[in-house]
């Protein structure tokens, strides 16, 4: 049972973050080329963690789902420990908490 709450809560949160980044409105561009990236680099994140929410979603895929949000975060994390932009970090690490809590009570 905690188990799907977890994963339930760790898809949304994907599912979210995957929209908005995808959606790449004019003020995320602007994080990700200050951040170094090319401006559409919002967008391809936003597709990876659109297809790690879908591969959370089911069993079979599940673990390979909960590896490429890893990766994401740990990105994630790099970008902005590296620019200064602690703030970021908050929801960071929000996510790795129901990554971590998602694989360990399965």
């Amino acid at each position: 049972m905690l188990h799907t709450i977890f994963i339930c809560l760790v898809i949304a949160g994907f599912a979210g973050a995957g929209l908005f980044n995808a959606i790449g409105l004019a003020a995320q561009q602007e994080s990700f080329v200050r951040w170094g990236y090319p401006q559409w680099w919002c967008r391809a994140t936003g597709l990876l963690e659109l297809a790690s929410a879908a591969l959370i979603a089911f069993p079979a895929t599940q673990t390979a789902g909960l590896v490429i949000g890893a990766l994401i975060l740990a990105a994630a994390a790099f970008t902005v420990v590296r620019h200064r932009e602690f703030s970021h970090l908050v929801p960071i690490g929000v996510f790795l908490v129901g990554l971590v809590a998602a694989s360990v009570t399965s």
